[in-house]
Formats: C-alpha cells, structure tokens, sequence
C-alpha cells in the first residue's frame, strides 16, 4: 500500500523556523512531482508548494514566497519543505501530496494528487 509520511511538524515562535519532511514506503517518490498543501481549521486545503519530478522547477503560493524552500533528495526519497520566518497565519496541518510527471497540470488543484500523508501539524504562536 502507498503510504507517504510527513514530519517535522511542531510549535514554533512567529519568526522561527522549521523543515517538514515527507517521505514514502513502498515506492519510491523521484517519478511523481510532489506538492504541499495545508489546511486550518475552518478553511479549505490550499497549495502551498510544488515541486517537479525532476526539481527543474517549483511553484510557490504568493504567501509564502521568499520564506518557504521546497527540495528533494531523491537518494533519500525525501521532500523537504523549509519554512523561514514563520507567521502565525501559517499555522495549519501540514499535507504532502504525488503529483502527476510531466508538465499541463494545475499544481494547486488537489484534484491533480494522488497519494496523500496524513499531515503534520504546524503551529506558530508565542
């Protein structure tokens, strides 16, 4: 069964930082392009970031540009999202996603996913 696993979630301070992880069993993730979403209580799931199958490129939403990074490690079937300065507005679970190879897809529509995680919970407060 495909199961992916994110981590790295937690509290942290507005201004800090973490890095979430989202990795996978079974399979492995360097065919798929593998997007974030997050999604607070109340709101609907949003995109948050994107990545290619190959990293040759990447999508960021205009809320989190300049502060999130997203990378893979294909060696260590790993995705990694890098979160720097933190707002509290950022507060959310925390989900990643298989994407389709290949290009002419949405990469904010999670109708284009496939295997989801089950999240992380991300909290900035003080």
């Amino acid at each position: 069964q495909v199961q992916l696993v994110e981590s790295g979630g937690g509290l942290v301070q507005p201004g800090g930082s973490l890095r979430l992880s989202c990795t996978a069993s079974r399979f492995t993730l360097d065919y798929y392009a593998i997007g974030w979403f997050r999604q607070a209580p109340g709101k609907e799931r949003e995109a948050v970031s994107c990545i290619s199958s190959s990293s040759g490129s990447t999508w960021y939403a205009d809320s989190v540009k300049g502060r999130f990074t997203i990378s893979r490690d294909n060696a260590k079937n790993t995705v990694y999202l890098q979160m720097n300065s933190l707002k509290p507005e950022d507060t959310a679970v925390y989900y990643c996603a298989t994407g389709p190879p290949g290009t002419g897809w949405d990469p904010t529509s999670p109708y284009e996913y496939d295997y989801w995680g089950q999240g992380t919970q991300v909290t900035v407060s003080s």
